[in-house]
C-alpha cells in the first residue's frame, strides 16, 4: 500500500499569510491567519509589502544562499505552499486568500466542463498538444529539428477569457480598495507592467513613496523559470538567486517605514520526465488527457477502466505517484480544508474539474502530455515533497 506522503499544512500556509494581511487592514478574513505573521503585522509599518519570488523553496535557499545572507539571516519561520504546489494554484491563493478548491484555480491547465476540454489558464488557450497525437498513442510521429516529436501551435481556448468568465475570484487588492484601504501591485501582468526585476523593484521603491497605509504585492517570475530550464542546481540557476538577493538588499537599502516579507508560491526538484503518450494501455483507459500538472494529473477514465485501473497505474508507474480516488482527494481537504473539519467552501465546479482518480508524484518523476515538454523541463514542482511544500517567510523591517 503506498505510503501517504508530506500534505499542507493548511494551518500554515500562503492562505493564511493572505488572510493574515486581509486582518491587518480590516478587511474580514475567511481563513485562519499566519500567527508569526500577525506579530509583525502589529507593529503598523506604513508599508506592507510582500514580495513573492517563484518557486524559491526553502530548500533552493539552502543550496544557494549563504547562512549570513540577507535573505537567510532574516528567515522568519517556514510554512506550507498548497496543493499543488504550483504557481496558478499558489499565487492565485495568496492574491485572493482562497485555497485552490475555492478558487478551482488547480494548475497550468484545467479541465472546463463547459468547454468539455483542458485550457491553459494563463494562456487562455487549448491544453498542448503533440502533432498526429491528439489523443492516442502513434507510432509515426512529426519531428522537430531536434528530433523531438513536434507540438501543435497553440489555439484560443475561446472567444473570451475563459478563467476569468468561469472560475473568477475577488483579490486582496479588491477587498482592501472596496473598504476604502490602499493596494497597489507590483508584477509584470498588471499595469503599467514592469517586465524586470529591477523594473519590478523600482515600482515597490516608488509606491512606498506614497502618502498612507498601504499593501503592495510584487511578483517575479524567478528562479522558477530558469530552474525550469536548467534543474535546481546549475550555475545559472545560482547566478539567478544570487543576482535576486543582491537587487532585494538594493530595494532594502532604500525603504523606510516598512515591512517587507519576502516568500515564495512553493518549492522545486529535479525531475526525470515521462511521456504519457508512451504507455498504451493507460492512453486506452483514458477519456481525455490528464490535466491540472505533470506532477500533479488529474485522470478521467472510462467506466468499463475504472474498477480495473488501480492496478494498472500500480503496475505501469510503481511507487512513484500516489493514485488517489476522487472522493479521497475530498474527504481528505487536499485542495484545502472542506468538510465538517474545515472553514473552505468548494467552488461549485471544482469537483466536476478533479477527473476521477489524482496522480500525485512523490518520486522525482513527472508524466508530461507532450514528449517535447519532457525534454525540455528538467526541473519541476506540483507534487508532494518537502521540496515543493515547504516554502520560506523571510521578514525585513525598516
Amino acid at each position: 500500500m503506498q505510503k501517504i506522503p508530506p500534505l499542507p499544512n493548511y494551518d500554515g500556509c500562503l492562505v493564511n499569510l493572505a488572510n493574515s494581511v486581509l486582518k491587518h487592514f480590516g478587511v474580514s478574513n475567511t481563513a485562519p491567519t499566519l500567527p508569526f505573521a500577525d506579530e509583525l503585522l502589529s507593529r503598523n509599518h506604513t508599508n506592507v509589502i510582500v514580495l513573492l519570488l517563484d518557486a524559491m523553496g526553502t530548500s533552493i535557499l539552502e543550496k544557494h544562499l549563504a547562512p549570513d545572507g540577507l535573505f537567510r539571516s532574516h528567515l522568519l519561520g517556514r510554512y506550507s505552499s498548497v496543493f499543488p504546489p504550483t504557481t496558478v494554484a499558489a499565487t492565485t491563493s495568496l492574491i485572493a486568500g482562497q485555497y485552490p478548491c475555492e478558487t478551482a484555480w488547480l494548475g497550468w491547465d484545467c479541465f472546463f466542463p463547459q468547454l468539455g476540454k483542458n485550457v491553459t489558464v494563463y494562456q487562455n488557450t487549448d491544453q498542448l498538444q503533440e502533432k498526429g497525437a491528439p489523443f492516442s498513442y502513434v507510432p509515426e510521429r512529426v519531428l522537430d529539428e531536434n528530433g523531438i516529436p513536434d507540438v501543435e501551435q497553440p489555439r484560443p481556448a475561446a472567444d473570451f477569457n475563459v478563467p476569468y468568465t468561469y472560475i473568477p475570484y475577488k483579490g486582496l487588492y479588491e477587498k482592501i480598495t472596496e473598504t476604502g484601504g490602499q493596494a497597489h501591485f507590483a508584477s509584470p501582468y498588471v499595469a503599467p507592467n514592469p517586465k524586470t526585476l529591477p523594473e519590478i523593484l523600482a515600482r515597490v521603491a516608488e509606491l512606498s513613496q506614497l502618502p498612507g497605509k498601504k499593501y503592495i504585492y510584487a511578483y517575479w517570475n524567478e528562479p522558477d523559470g530558469t530552474m525550469h530550464r536548467t534543474g535546481t542546481a546549475s550555475e545559472a540557476t545560482h547566478a539567478v538567486i544570487t543576482d535576486i538577493e543582491k537587487q532585494v538588499g538594493a530595494l532594502v537599502d532604500g525603504l523606510s517605514d516598512a515591512l517587507l516579507l519576502i516568500t515564495a508560491d512553493h518549492g522545486h526538484m529535479d525531475s526525470t520526465n515521462l511521456c504519457i503518450l508512451d504507455y498504451p494501455e493507460i492512453m486506452e483507459c483514458l477519456v481525455r488527457m490528464p490535466s491540472i500538472e505533470p506532477r500533479a494529473l488529474n485522470l478521467f477514465v472510462k467506466d468499463e477502466c475504472r474498477s480495473a485501473f488501480p492496478a494498472l497505474w500500480e503496475k505501469t508507474f510503481g511507487d512513484k505517484f500516489w493514485l488517489v480516488p476522487k472522493d479521497e482527494v475530498i474527504a481528505r481537504g487536499l485542495f484545502g480544508p472542506t468538510g465538517a473539519a474545515g472553514s473552505a467552501t468548494e467552488h461549485p465546479l471544482f469537483r466536476d474539474m478533479l477527473g476521477d482518480f489524482l496522480a500525485i508524484a512523490t518520486a522525482e518523476v513527472s508524466i508530461f502530455n507532450t514528449h517535447k515538454e519532457a525534454a525540455l523541463m528538467p526541473g519541476g514542482h506540483a507534487g508532494l515533497t518537502q521540496e515543493e511544500l515547504e516554502i520560506p517567510l523571510i521578514a525585513i523591517e525598516k
